[in-house]
């Protein structure tokens, strides 16, 4: 009985969903490249899991950790985004709406105006707060539901940060200016705390910052009565108006706190110089769908969701080891987006197991029903 107890804590359910998931995608993954070509198959899946461990150097893997690590912190912060919104009720799929107008602001705040790296960041925070915002306000207002708005948000986002940053792109290409020549007060100080962050030119503030994040996210939601109230009303709006609480207030105010930590997300990549803009992009980046996976991987939960984006960008970035001679470019996409797919059936998992469960408690009643009656 003690036994069956423990397996209905609910952290450790998502643990052991996450991790079932997990070895799921890397199994249908595994058949997929045995599908394709079965004599590199199993060098390739080794290959996506090892990550930075592919290399013989202590040095170079140090440096591709490190490059892990600066994709892991804005997963993270969308991941956050997402899991928040859901805490109230809500389905925030506008969190790459959000992480591209915090891209755009923090880009053009950099380049266009010469402003310091945290100014820049403050920018984005506000760009993606005030456009989650607009999907609350439509909601409460309007009655539009938050998938819809969102959803036709993420689009004119795009094409509005494309047009915005058009100006602050190189001359021969649709890529934005680099910061370390055009905007390097703009770039977010390192670390400098030891070797491998001294190393890394990449690595900065941005990865304790969303490590921060996740733990004030945590406080938030389960240590102060606005998170009390943000959770009750997600689960019973009506309830929560009657108990006297603002409903309307909470859904706007939860939206824009996502979008604060999308927008956030962004700038955490682009203002470490990573990456340039593509101002000839059609497609949404796909970092803030990432965030979705990420945060049911990690059980809806803000810690849990610190290691499930560093799972899920470990596994993105191993893909680009697969033997290419073997394979086609795109397989490396391919499996790590099916590892991340498969990677949103957590809540599903946690749901059987419960049901299972609840089997196991009726047989083992009925059978005590049994014993009793003879």
């Amino acid at each position: 009985m003690k036994k069956n107890n423990l397996l209905r804590n609910s952290g450790l359910q998502s643990m052991i969903a996450s991790l079932m998931c997990i070895l799921v995608g890397l199994l249908v993954g595994y058949i997929a490249l045995l599908i394709i070509n079965a004599e590199g198959a199993w060098e390739a899946i080794t290959n996506i899991v090892k990550n930075f461990m592919y290399y013989p150097k202590p040095e170079q893997q140090l440096k591709y950790l490190g490059n892990t690590l600066v994709k892991t912190a804005p997963l993270l912060m969308c991941a956050l985004s997402v899991l928040f919104a859901n805490k109230a009720g809500l389905f925030n799929i506008g969190v790459a709406g959000q992480y591209v107008v915090g891209a755009g602001a923090c880009l053009y705040m950099a380049l266009g105006l010469q402003l310091p790296w945290w100014a820049c960041l403050l920018g984005a925070i506000v760009a993606g707060a005030l456009l989650g915002a607009a999907s609350g306000f439509l909601k409460t207002k309007f009655n539009v539901n938050e998938v819809i708005s969102c959803i036709m948000f993420n689009w004119i986002s795009l094409y509005c940060v494309n047009i915005l940053l058009g100006g602050v792109k190189e001359t021969t290409s649709p890529y934005t200016l680099r910061l370390k020549g055009n905007g390097p007060d703009a770039l977010l100080p390192g670390v400098g705390l030891g070797e491998f962050f001294t190393k890394n030119q990449y690595v900065t503030i941005a990865i304790p910052l969303a490590v921060i994040a996740a733990v004030a996210i945590w406080v938030l939601l389960e240590k102060t009565k606005l998170g009390y109230e943000l959770k009750a009303t997600g689960n019973n709006k009506n309830a929560a108006k009657y108990a006297g609480m603002k409903e309307n207030r909470n859904i706007i105010l939860t939206m824009a706190i996502a979008g604060a930590l999308a927008g956030m997300g962004a700038a955490m990549l682009y203002l470490s110089g990573y990456e340039q803009w593509d101002c000839g992009q059609t497609s949404i980046p796909g970092m803030g769908f990432n965030g979705i996976a990420a945060a049911f991987l990690g059980g809806l939960h803000p810690i849990g969701s610190i290691f499930s984006s560093f799972f899920i960008q470990h596994i993105t970035a191993g893909g680009a080891y697969v033997d290419k001679t073997l394979y086609c470019a795109q397989v490396s996409d391919f499996i790590s987006s099916l590892i991340i797919y498969l990677c949103g059936f957590v809540l599903f998992m946690k749901t059987a197991m419960n049901r299972g469960l609840d089997k196991a408690d009726e047989k083992r009643k009925a059978k005590n029903n049994e014993g009793g009656k003879k």
